[in-house]
């Protein structure tokens, strides 16, 4: 041994001591290429995975859409009643929207009358009042401010109860009976057409489906997206984005923080400290994309269906274009002189990548490029 150590120049101690570092860098290195390995893996299935994910998810949740409109109409027996519902100089008319604060249209529209309003708890009264009133044929003010007062402590009474029935169905325990109340008060309000408590309900469904596949915690997820637009009925409406109050509201009623970081992270205003946040944003995103969910303002309608012509336009050789079935379906003319056969399905994969990269629409567009040759002789 003497002579080895003399003969390396390193006592045995030290040998160890390099043999050791040697091995440490080998398994340093494999462990290194390993892990490398494992994310380009990763990386690679990462993106199919999660697709995968959100389409089954959308797949296994289904729901109707129901839009939602500024008036509603109060069907009457014949048209004698509108008298009485005006009253003399228009008096009864005048306590019924003073009471509800409600519009009331009476026009030559046999046997219906007209309530508007944006707010629709303050519709709902209105009609459920109208009801009563003309059931009870009894219509004066003094009867009309009774039974609107008796009318809204009911409506109270059926928001509390829409509440707690949304919990019970979604199996969402210990929720504070003021953050219940607001559950039930999303039945009559919609976000862009889209009524809130059925959205709502989606998201919750959505994110408990998606927690699953992903094996986080189902319960805290669903609780989270039931309550993810919670800031969009308050009793009173302070100047903050609906995500910011929701997650303040449900701060104040000791909601987890997990929960709470979901709700005020769902439209990006504040960071997202854990998983559950960004599946909350994704589900919104999933219910309020689909195809007829959100109710699109004329104006935009319109534009998109004139960007979509003037798109297709822009192309050498193009006669007309249209935009038919609501924007689903572009029709672009060419003349057969100027656009072989070839170029019009050059043209047709080219409008719809355009199509795709530069403009924002529900479900697909198609695009169909129609060439003819038409040979026109005359016998004279």
């Amino acid at each position: 041994m003497q002579q080895l150590e003399k003969i390396a120049g390193l006592s045995q101690t030290d040998a160890k001591a390099q043999l050791v570092e040697a091995l440490k860098n080998d398994a340093k290195m494999s462990a290194m290429s390993y892990v490398k390995e494992t994310m380009e893996e990763a990386k690679l299935t990462a993106s199919k995975e999660a697709k995968k994910i959100v389409i089954q998810t959308i797949q296994r949740v289904a729901t109707e859409h129901a839009v939602e409109n500024a008036v509603t109409v109060f069907n009457i027996e014949n048209d004698e009643v509108k008298g009485r519902i005006i009253g003399r100089e228009g008096r009864n008319i005048r306590a019924i929207e003073a009471a509800t604060g409600v519009e009331i249209i009476v026009d030559d529209t046999p046997e219906a009358i007209v309530l508007s309003c944006f707010d629709p708890v303050r519709r709902e009264l209105a009609r459920l009042a109208m009801h009563q009133l003309v059931s009870d044929g009894r219509i004066h003010p003094a009867r009309i401010e009774e039974v609107v007062n008796k009318v809204k402590r009911q409506l109270e009474d059926e928001i509390v109860e829409i509440g707690k029935r949304t919990t019970i169905d979604l199996g969402i325990h210990g929720l504070a009976p003021e953050l219940i109340r607001m559950i039930g008060r999303m039945k009559y309000r919609s976000s862009y057409g889209q009524n809130l408590l059925q959205h709502s309900r989606e998201v919750a469904n959505l994110c408990a489906i998606m927690a699953t596949e992903l094996g986080m915690n189902v319960k805290l997820a669903k609780r989270a997206g039931l309550l993810h637009d919670i800031g969009k009925v308050p009793d009173d409406e302070p100047e903050l984005p609906h995500a910011i109050l929701g997650m303040k509201l449900a701060e104040k009623y000791k909601e987890n923080p997990e929960v709470c970081n979901a709700i005020g992270a769902h439209h990006d205003e504040i960071e997202m400290t854990s998983l559950i946040s960004p599946i909350i944003q994704v589900c919104d995103a999933i219910s309020g994309a689909r195809p007829g969910a959100r109710r699109e303002m004329a104006e935009q309608y319109m534009k998109r269906l004139k960007d979509l012509e003037a798109l297709a336009s822009s192309y050498s050789g193009v006669e007309k274009s249209f935009a038919i079935q609501a924007g689903r379906e572009l029709r672009v003319i060419v003349e057969s002189g100027k656009v072989n056969d070839k170029q019009a399905e050059d043209m047709s994969f080219q409008i719809a990548q355009r199509i795709q990269n530069e403009m924002t629409y529900p479900g697909q567009v198609k695009v169909t490029v129609i060439r003819e040759m038409r040979s026109v002789s005359i016998a004279k």
